[in-house]
């Protein structure tokens, strides 16, 4: 039998940061407020603002240390590039990097030199919450799509590491973040905003995929990302494998549960959060002895041909939640991760 299609999921590259001494030192003292690369928007206090876990300058040094690593990783990877990766990335954003790195193989010369070439932020804005958290973030346009991106840089092991990052597309602008004497507001992702917490998004997303979002689904609002991500549950039976197999999507459990929560300036609430889901492909004469040949990415985890296949999926996916009506999920990725 030919190996199963797959949900197509283009490469991104994975930003990733690199602290000098110098950064982690200037990291360590208080920031204030909201800072952007762009001529005329830098914003000055009008008087002493309260402390932020770290200072603008801290914040702009550890994204300039970020280009450079990443560019710089994303050109060797390898092992030498997935060491130097695990020095600076981690959280859900660290899953698909590593996934990536083990599947760059399997692509097209075009998209391996893609994958390579240096990728800057522009336009930065730098969004730190209050010392009493160990986050913060920062929006940018992205120097080859032009779109935005919004990354998320949390404490891991005593320094700042990309634990999180979504990019829209070009039609797709990113809701304007609230910021109260300097600083952003960090949100508890546990609080209700409307009808869901930004905890529970993973659960009502995944439901598209599981279940067409005839359960938890129910609770978001059609957007382009919920429509497409429904897609998986709707095409199961379209799809070629459907000739020779049954195939089942289940929500999973991600990598990381930390979800990162902004208060936005017309008083709803920005959420990343992380996502897990799997697909079972099941051959229909399993028990004839039938197998399902491995596509090329399933065949770097397991190259054997096999009656069930069993891909997992790891992601991450951003969305605004309103209090007055469901969330609207902006956009998402996915990075096969494993198959067994």
């Amino acid at each position: 039998m030919t190996s199963p299609s797959r949900p197509a999921h283009p490469p991104r590259r994975r930003p990733t940061t690199l602290l000098s001494l110098s950064v982690l030192a200037a990291a360590a003292l208080s920031g204030c407020s909201v800072d952007t690369d762009e001529p005329g928007n830098d914003h000055a206090a009008a008087r002493p603002a309260p402390k932020g876990v770290v200072t603008v300058d801290a914040a702009r040094a550890t994204v300039d240390a970020f280009e450079k690593a990443n560019n710089e990783a994303n050109r060797i990877r390898g092992a030498e590039g997935e060491e130097l990766l695990g020095t600076v990335e981690a959280g859900q954003v660290h899953e698909q990097s590593q996934a990536d790195y083990k599947q760059s193989k399997t692509w097209s010369k075009a998209e391996q030199k893609g994958y390579g070439t240096p990728l800057f932020y522009t336009a930065r804005k730098y969004y730190i919450p209050h010392a009493d958290q160990s986050w913060f973030a920062v929006t940018a346009t992205v120097s080859e799509t032009k779109s935005q991106g919004l990354m998320i840089f949390d404490k891991v092991g005593g320094r700042f590491k990309m634990v999180a990052a979504m990019y829209a597309d070009k039609k797709t602008a990113i809701p304007e973040i609230a910021v109260d004497r300097g600083l952003a507001t960090a949100v508890d992702p546990s609080k209700r905003v409307g009808t869901l917490a930004p905890n529970q998004l993973a659960d009502a997303f995944e439901d598209l995929a599981e279940t067409g979002g005839k359960k938890a689904g129910q609770q978001l609002a059609p957007t382009k990302a919920t429509k497409e991500f429904t897609t998986r549950y709707t095409d199961r039976t379209k799809a070629k494998e459907a000739s020779f197999a049954t195939v089942k999507h289940f929500d999973g459990k991600p990598a990381h549960r930390e979800v990162y929560a902004l208060r936005l300036a017309d008083g709803g609430v920005l959420a990343l959060f992380p996502s897990a889901y799997t697909i079972e492909y099941l051959h229909k004469r399993f028990m004839n002895g039938g197998r399902i040949i491995p596509g090329p990415a399933e065949a770097v985890y397991n190259a054997e041909q096999r009656p069930l296949i069993t891909d997992e999926y790891q992601g991450q996916a951003l969305a605004a939640l309103t209090p007055t009506g469901k969330p609207q999920v902006l956009t998402h990725r996915y990075t096969m991760v494993n198959s067994r």
